[in-house]
């Protein structure tokens, strides 16, 4: 059965019109009305009607670019990439393009009711940038929302997060399995053996093919994993500092930190610093992503450097057919470990 304006309306509690006005965005409404109705968009699929559904073999100008925080370097790296290889190099290929940038806050649900506006929206391509969520029914919601996507002629790429299985979309990803597994195989041969992770969020695919990485390395020495010396939190510079204040009271006699991203990482040089400890003497500090403040910390930063900016690049060439998809629609970028002096053979 078709789903119309008014079903929306009627899911959403308001009235056809203020459903009208968020969809076009051509008239003020209240920010808690707004999500309701997107809300109510999402779940029900609503996405084209009757006089749009003819055109629905053909396409906008609009690329859309989802990211988790724009805020976070990481991201925005990424999606200033992507929207500088929109329009092409000088501004000639492809015609011009309107490059919009979805901010999810890293909500599954947000995420979704982005996809589902830019089907709406005819989007002539969408790029998914960093990690997804791991869990079943959202990646199957995704899959299908891809798929629609796809049929309705958008060019879907994926960039920093896996393939979507029975999805129609290129995905160009990150090793961060190898990488997690390369800095701390590097902690290994400099003679650490207590060492802590500072882990990203549990549901996010990225916090666990580097945590995976970190664990085959310790494996592969004969390290046992000391209990309690993970912690998960949010990719930013707070939780580091908890986390890493938190492994210091479980285990004093840590001699090195693996932290889930460069941000992180500052947070776990601070929570050092305040406890007394010096970097790399009493305890090294390795981050992962090599981003741009990196090299400039005191002491530079160790970690694995992804090509944020090329990756990202290439997505917006695929994107914009100018060019090829890799073979089989899949390719795995590999990072490269930047050892700098944050990290040193243990001393205590």
């Amino acid at each position: 059965m078709t789903v119309t304006l008014a079903d929306v309306a009627a899911r959403a509690q308001v009235s056809p019109a203020t459903v009208s006005r968020v969809l076009n965005g051509n008239y003020p409404v209240a920010a808690s009305t707004r999500e309701r109705v997107l809300k109510a968009v999402d779940e029900l699929d609503y996405v084209l009607n009757g006089p749009a559904s003819a055109l629905a073999a053909s396409t906008s100008d609009l690329v859309g670019v989802l990211v988790n925080d724009i805020a976070d370097p990481f991201f925005g790296i990424m999606a200033s990439a992507v929207q500088s290889e929109i329009v092409g190099p000088g501004g000639r290929a492809g015609g011009e393009r309107l490059a919009v940038v979805c901010n999810t806050g890293g909500s599954p649900e947000r995420e979704l009711t982005y996809l589902t506006l830019l089907q709406r929206q005819r989007a002539a391509a969408v790029v998914l940038t960093g990690g997804a969520i791991e869990d079943a029914a959202h990646v199957a919601a995704v899959a299908n929302k891809l798929r629609r996507l796809a049929e309705a002629g958008t060019r879907v790429v994926l960039c920093g997060r896996p393939p979507v299985p029975d999805a129609d979309a290129v995905a160009l990803t990150f090793d961060n399995r190898g990488g997690g597994r390369e800095l701390t195989e590097h902690l290994l041969a400099l003679g650490h053996r207590r060492i802590g992770y500072v882990a990203g969020p549990e549901e996010r695919t990225t916090t666990r093919d580097r945590l995976e990485g970190h664990r085959e390395a310790l494996a592969g020495a004969g390290v046992t994993e000391s209990d309690g010396l993970v912690a998960h939190g949010p990719y930013d510079r707070a939780a580091g500092y908890a986390a890493t204040t938190e492994l210091l009271r479980k285990d004093p006699e840590l001699t090195a930190v693996v932290a889930a991203n460069d941000t992180v990482a500052l947070g776990a040089c601070a929570a050092l610093r305040e406890a007394g400890l010096r970097i790399p003497e009493d305890v090294s500090v390795a981050g992962f992503d090599d981003l741009p403040f990196s090299v400039d910390a005191v002491p530079a930063l160790t970690t694995v450097r992804l090509p944020l900016a090329e990756a990202a690049a290439r997505a917006g060439r695929i994107a914009m057919g100018r060019e090829a998809a890799p073979a089989g629609g899949v390719d795995v970028v590999r990072g490269e470990l930047m050892v700098r002096g944050s990290t040193g053979a243990p001393r205590r």
